[in-house]
């Protein structure tokens, strides 16, 4: 599924692509992201409404 998705809550959204699997979801950005850490939350939206935020593990 094609969403807009962060990691730091002042970060502009960045185009990613939500993945399913049946151990959980995956989170692959557009573009390289920098000092991703384990214990992050990312929160990814459809338009303009939060639809899913996860633990980064």
């Amino acid at each position: 599924m094609q969403v807009m998705a962060r990691i730091r809550y002042r970060q502009e959204l960045q185009k990613a692509t939500l993945h399913q699997f049946e151990s959980g979801l995956y989170v692959s950005f557009d573009e390289l992201q920098s000092a991703i850490t384990e214990g992050q939350f990312v929160a990814w939206n459809i338009g303009d409404e939060l639809v899913g935020s996860g633990v980064i593990s």
